[in-house]
């Protein structure tokens, strides 16, 4: 606004010095040759003027949009940690109050609900296109890269490969449509699997279930793969708490040698297992890491065989500086690669060596991914894949 103010003072002061040559000048070639020199200079002031506006809102544009991208994936961060705590609380304290009825008929409608997370949920197409996700994606951002189709004829599990501190790859990429997974891989629904407890949180189980989130347990997984016809994909994070207890920024390593279970699982219902490796999942949060042996890693690990998660102590930035310490995770590109499809025959009481055999193709097939594509993502050619 400052700027147009000037400019058109420079207008006003560009008349009255033509009005002034015209009174004082005889000569009508003189007139003509100031008054145009008037023009010519209102004529760029103005031109001026109106670039400066628009630099100054293209910027101011941009810092807007780069906030909301921040407050989009904190609202995921906070959801993720204290929703379900705090959403209880809540309710706890609502039964004390004179909107007890209100808190009477949610648990009325949860003890009733109890079991749908176990048989996918409630999707909603609605939820995974909200454009907070796209301000999610593009605050790191998040790229989700195809390498083969995916027939709708059969039934998938997704491993996907590395945890990280929050799996925010794989939340981005296939409980929301920002990175458009069911355009890439049409026919094919995904559901990404997580801890069943989160299910038991009110609110939380909701705003997961809207995602096309599900707990990550035998019956939701045999649902699934037999009695939700085919072109069900279930997004497995094999490495678990134990994986993001050693997520670290430049480190590419895998809890997978003794992690068959999802093998078994596959053999079990011949749905095919897809390798998944997600370039840059570790780089976007801090670590404070234990070594083995050490207080802090017996905590974890109790934790890990009682409650089913391993509490990490890490940082990312602030919400208003990336100098500072917080809950934000740090805008590092994610790149999640979904590898080719290996095929699994059904065989209902697999052996431990049909097993093993299928694990170790995996196992392989995840390495060439990695390999393969390592390059193009920013890693040295010597970069190897680290499998515990």
């Amino acid at each position: 606004m400052k700027t147009l103010i000037a400019a058109y003072s420079g207008v006003l002061r560009g008349e009255r010095r033509a009005k002034a040559a015209r009174s004082e000048s005889s000569s009508g070639r003189s007139v003509l040759s100031r008054e145009g020199s008037g023009r010519w200079g209102t004529g760029s002031s103005i031109l001026s003027a109106l670039q400066d506006l628009f630099s100054v809102t293209w910027l101011n544009r941009s810092k807007v949009e780069k906030q909301l991208q921040v407050i989009s994936v904190l609202q995921w961060v906070l959801s993720f940690l204290v929703l379900g705590v705090a959403c209880s609380a809540i309710l706890m304290y609502t039964f004390c109050t004179d909107c007890w009825l209100i808190a009477v008929l949610y648990f009325t409608w949860l003890a009733f609900d109890w079991n749908t997370p176990k048989k996918g949920g409630r999707r909603s197409q609605w939820v995974r296109n909200w454009a907070v996700w796209r301000y999610f994606r593009d605050y790191f951002p998040i790229q989700l890269v195809k390498t083969h189709n995916l027939p709708t004829t059969r039934n998938y599990i997704f491993g996907y490969h590395p945890h990280g501190i929050m799996g925010l790859g794989a939340f981005c990429n296939f409980s929301t449509e920002a990175t458009e997974v069911s355009k890439k891989f049409p026919g094919i629904r995904p559901y990404l699997a997580t801890l069943a407890g989160n299910f038991r949180m009110p609110v939380l189980r909701e705003y997961l279930m809207s995602g096309g989130i599900c707990p990550v347990n035998r019956d939701t997984i045999d649902y699934l793969l037999s009695k939700n016809g085919s072109g069900n994909a279930i997004i497995i994070v094999v490495g678990g708490a134990a994986e993001s207890l050693s997520s670290m920024p430049g480190k590419n390593a895998v809890t997978l040698k003794n992690r068959k279970g999802f093998v078994k699982l596959a053999l079990r219902h011949g749905a095919d297992l897809v390798p998944i490796y997600s370039f840059g999942e570790n780089e976007v949060y801090k670590q404070v890491i234990f070594e083995e042996g050490s207080w802090g890693r017996w905590v974890q690990k109790k934790f890990q065989k009682y409650i089913g998660f391993a509490p990490c102590i890490f940082h990312g930035r602030g919400l208003f500086s990336s100098d500072t310490w917080g809950l934000v995770p740090y805008s590092k590109p994610i790149t999640t690669v979904v590898g080719e499809p290996i095929t699994i025959p059904k065989v209902e009481h697999p052996t431990q060596q049909d097993i093993d055999l299928y694990h170790s193709m995996y196992m392989e097939a995840l390495v060439k991914l990695f390999d393969k594509h390592k390059t193009k993502f920013g890693l040295p050619e010597t970069e190897v894949l680290e499998v515990n």
